[in-house]
């Protein structure tokens, strides 16, 4: 279940996302939230590079991994403007991170790509519970999914 705490952090995550978008990256942010609900770090895409592990919730499965212990890991949240794909669910799982909540889902992106002609990625879109188990996973939130789809659809659209 969805919160005003959760959609505070989504709406952080859309942030990041543009500003992804307006440095020419794909638009995808993340935020990690300790359990108190402090900011620990957050996050962009910055795959233009050329390197597409650059995701944000990869950097921030890394950031924990050396500045939490497993507890506080544990019991934090990931919050993302896109849903995880594969890699970064991986990672979330391997350094223990708690609660995902995301605004938009990996099968809203795939079906959005569809519709303007994307050809689909290499890696499959999988839900992240196909990656990761014992994962408490919310989302998409349908307010925010629609700022997201945006976003992409001015990326792809060569548009900034």
């Amino acid at each position: 279940m969805v919160n005003d705490t959760d959609l505070k952090h989504l709406r952080r995550c859309i942030e990041l996302a543009r500003a992804a978008l307006e440095a020419g990256d794909e638009p995808f942010g993340s935020v990690l939230v300790s359990e108190s609900g402090d900011v620990l770090a957050e996050d962009h895409n910055h795959v233009a590079g050329g390197d597409h592990t650059q995701h944000p919730e990869f950097a921030l499965a890394r950031w924990a991994a050396n500045h939490m212990t497993a507890e506080e890991r544990a019991k934090a949240t990931v919050y993302t403007s896109g849903e995880h794909c594969p890699m970064c669910a991986a990672a979330h799982g391997w350094v223990g991170l708690g609660r995902i909540v995301y605004a938009s889902s990996s099968g809203q992106l795939a079906g959005w790509l569809g519709e303007m002609g994307v050809p689909a990625p290499r890696v499959r879109t999988l839900p992240i519970q196909e990656v990761i188990r014992d994962t408490v996973v919310d989302g998409p939130v349908p307010e925010l999914a629609e700022q997201v789809r945006e976003l992409h659809r001015r990326f792809y659209a060569g548009g900034r």
